[in-house]
C-alpha cells in the first residue's frame, strides 16, 4: 500500500484532536442558560468539535480562546460555567438582551480574560470586589457600558489589574466616589469612561498619577468641586469631559497649558466662573471646545485664534461680552460649528468669519450684535444652521441663498427677504410660527414642492391664503392659525385635508372647513396676485427648532480602538 494511503487509514481510524470535553461541557451549560439564541445551537452541537462552533475560537492546543457573540439577540443570564475556561482571553457578549449578574470569576478569577465586553445589555446588581486569594488578573479591557449595574464601583479590583487599559462603564446607575486608583498597579492605564452615571464625591484628582491616560470622560454625574492642580499632571490627557457636573471655580491658565495634547475639552454644563485663559491659544491640537451653560464671562480670548485646528466652540449661555472680532477666523479654516447663544457679546460680525468655508452650523442669536451681514456670507457653502435671531441686524436677504440645498435647515433670521426663499427647492420643513411675520401670505411658497411642513402660526399676516398652496402635494403639516387673513380658504388639493385648528384665530376666514360661509367672494388665484409687490411687503423672521452640536466623532473613533 502506498505511503499515503497507509497515512490516510491511520487519519480516519485516530480522528484529530478536537476541544476539551470539560470546555465544551461549559460552553454547552452557558448555552441551557439561555431563553433565546438565535440559532446558535444548531452549531453548538454535543457531538462536535466546539472549536468549528460559532463564535468560538481555539488555540493550536484546541483551547478556548475567544468567545464572540455580539448582536445575535441572545436573551438569558450568563453562565458561571464560562468562567471555567481558563485559556479563555477575550469574551464578548455585547449589544444582545443579556440579564441578570455579571459572575464574578469573569473579572475577578485567576483567569486569563484580558478583553471583557457586555455592554449593552439588561445586567444588573452589583460588581463585587476580589476576594483576597487573587493575587493578579490580566484584565486589559472591560466594558460593561450600557447596562443597569448599580451600587459602588469597585476599587481595590485595580490594584490587581497590573495590565489595565480601558474601562467603559458608562450609562449605567453606579454610585458613590468614583477611584482614583486605576493606575496605581498599571501603568499603561489610557480610558476611563464612567459618564452617565450617579456618582457624587469631589473630582477625582487622583487620576493625575496616570501618565499615560488619554481620555477621561465622567459627564452626566453628581460630581462637584473644583479641577484640582494636581489632575491635571496627566499631560498625555486628549480627551477631557466632564459635562453636566457640578464642578466650580476658574479656569486656571496655568494648569490648562500642561495639556498640549487636549484635542476635546468638554466642561460644559457646570457651575465655572471667570474668564476663558489666554493659554487655550497653546492647545494646537484642540479640535473642540465645550464651556456651554456656566457662568463665565470676560471677553473672548484672542488666543482662541491660533487653535488653527479646532472644529467646534461652543460657548453658548454664560455671560461673555466684548466683541467677536477679538477672534480673527482667517486662522480657523477647519471651524465647522460656531455657537454663542445667550452671552452678551456686542459690535458686528467679523468679516473673517465668511472665511469659514467648512462652517456647518452658526449660532449668535441672543446677543447684542448689530449691523449688516457681508455679501461674502455666501462663501459658506457648507452651512446648514444659522442662527441670528435676538440681535439687530438688516440686510440678510443674501443669507437665504446659501441655504437652497438644504433638505432642513433651521435659520433664525430676521430682515427683508423675497424671491430667495424659492430657491430653498430642498425645503421640507418651513416654521415661521411666533415671530413678527407680516404683510401677505407669498405665493412663491407653493414653487417649494417638496414642502411638508409650513407653520405660519401666530403672526401678524393678512391678506388671502393662495390657492396655489394646494399645490403642495406632499404637506402634511400646515397651520395658519392666530395671524388676520381674510377670505375663503381654497378648496380642494392639500390645503382642504387640515383640521379648522390649523386656521383658528382668523375671524376673517370663511369656507367649509372654519364652518362659515363665504357668500359670493372665491378664493384668489395666482394669476391675480403680484409677485413683485408681495416681495416688497413681506418681511421674514424664520425661526426653527433648536441647534444642535456638529462636533465630531474623533473621541468616538479613538474609544473604538479599545470598545469596537
Amino acid at each position: 500500500m502506498p505511503f499515503f494511503g497507509i497515512v490516510l487509514l491511520l487519519a480516519m481510524a485516530y480522528p484529530a484532536t478536537s476541544c476539551n470535553e470539560q470546555e465544551k461541557s461549559s460552553l454547552l451549560q452557558f448555552l441551557t442558560e439561555l431563553s433565546h439564541e438565535d440559532g446558535v445551537a444548531m452549531s453548538w452541537q454535543d457531538g462536535t468539535d466546539c472549536c468549528k462552533w460559532e463564535g468560538i475560537t481555539c488555540n493550536e492546543s484546541e483551547a478556548v480562546i475567544e468567545i464572540s457573540l455580539a448582536s445575535r439577540s441572545l436573551e438569558g443570564s450568563i453562565s458561571p460555567s464560562l468562567s471555567k475556561l481558563n485559556d479563555l482571553l477575550r469574551l464578548n457578549l455585547s449589544y444582545n438582551s443579556l440579564s441578570g449578574s455579571l459572575p464574578s470569576g469573569l473579572i475577578m478569577s485567576s483567569g486569563n480574560i484580558t478583553v471583557l465586553d457586555v455592554s449593552f445589555n439588561r445586567l444588573s446588581g452589583n460588581l463585587q470586589e476580589p476576594l483576597l486569594s487573587i493575587t493578579e488578573h490580566p484584565l486589559q479591557v472591560l466594558n460593561i457600558s450600557s447596562n443597569m449595574f448599580t451600587g459602588e464601583f469597585p476599587s481595590t479590583i485595580w490594584e490587581k489589574t497590573r495590565n489595565l487599559i480601558a474601562i467603559n462603564a458608562s450609562n449605567n446607575s453606579f454610585q458613590g466616589c468614583i477611584p482614583s486608583c486605576f493606575c496605581i498597579s498599571s501603568s499603561s492605564f489610557s480610558v476611563l469612561d464612567l459618564s452617565f452615571n450617579q456618582f457624587s464625591g469631589s473630582f477625582p484628582a487622583g487620576l493625575g498619577k496616570c501618565s499615560e491616560l488619554r481620555i477621561v470622560k465622567d459627564g452626566h454625574n453628581r460630581l462637584s468641586g473644583s479641577l484640582s492642580e494636581e489632575f491635571f499632571n496627566a499631560t498625555s490627557l486628549e480627551h477631557l469631559c466632564f459635562p453636566n457636573n457640578g464642578l466650580h471655580g476658574l479656569l486656571n491658565g496655568a494648569h490648562i497649558l500642561k495639556l498640549r495634547n487636549l484635542a476635546n475639552l468638554d466642561l460644559g454644563g457646570n457651575m465655572l466662573n471667570g474668564k476663558i485663559p489666554e493659554s487655550i491659544g497653546q492647545l494646537k491640537r484642540l479640535l473642540e471646545l465645550h464651556l456651554n451653560n456656566n457662568n463665565m464671562s470676560g471677553e473672548l480670548p484672542s488666543a482662541l485664534s491660533n487653535c488653527t485646528n479646532i472644529i467646534m466652540i461652543d460657548l453658548k449661555s454664560n455671560n461673555f461680552s466684548g466683541k467677536l472680532q477679538k477672534i480673527n477666523f482667517f486662522n480657523l479654516p477647519n471651524l465647522q460649528a460656531l455657537d454663542l447663544l445667550y452671552n452678551n457679546l456686542t459690535g458686528t460680525i467679523p468679516e473673517s468669519i465668511y472665511s469659514c468655508n467648512n462652517l456647518i452650523a452658526l449660532r449668535l442669536s441672543s446677543n447684542n450684535l448689530h449691523g449688516q451681514l457681508s455679501p461674502r456670507i455666501s462663501n459658506l457653502k457648507s452651512l446648514v444652521f444659522i442662527s441670528l435671531g435676538a440681535n439687530n441686524f438688516t440686510n440678510i436677504t443674501n443669507t437665504l441663498h446659501i441655504l437652497k440645498d438644504c433638505r432642513n435647515p433651521p435659520p433664525y433670521l430676521s430682515g427683508p427677504a423675497s424671491r430667495e426663499i424659492v430657491q430653498l427647492k430642498s425645503l421640507q420643513k418651513l416654521i415661521f410660527s411666533f415671530n413678527g411675520l407680516s404683510g401677505e401670505i407669498p405665493q412663491q411658497l407653493s414653487k417649494l414642492t417638496n414642502l411638508q411642513v409650513l407653520d405660519l402660526s401666530s403672526n401678524h399676516l393678512t391678506g388671502a391664503i393662495p390657492s396655489a398652496l394646494s399645490n403642495l402635494h406632499f404637506l402634511s403639516e400646515f397651520n395658519v392659525s392666530h395671524n388676520d387673513l381674510e377670505g375663503p380658504i381654497p378648496s380642494g388639493g392639500q390645503l382642504s385635508t387640515f383640521p379648522s385648528s390649523s386656521f383658528d384665530g382668523n375671524p376673517k376666514l370663511c369656507g367649509i372647513i372654519v364652518a362659515k360661509l363665504c357668500g359670493s367672494v372665491e378664493a384668489p388665484t395666482v394669476s391675480v396676485l403680484s409677485t413683485e409687490k408681495m416681495d416688497k411687503r413681506i418681511a421674514l423672521v424664520i425661526a426653527f427648532g433648536p441647534f444642535f452640536g456638529v462636533g465630531v466623532l474623533y473621541d468616538q473613533i479613538v474609544l473604538s480602538r479599545y470598545f469596537g
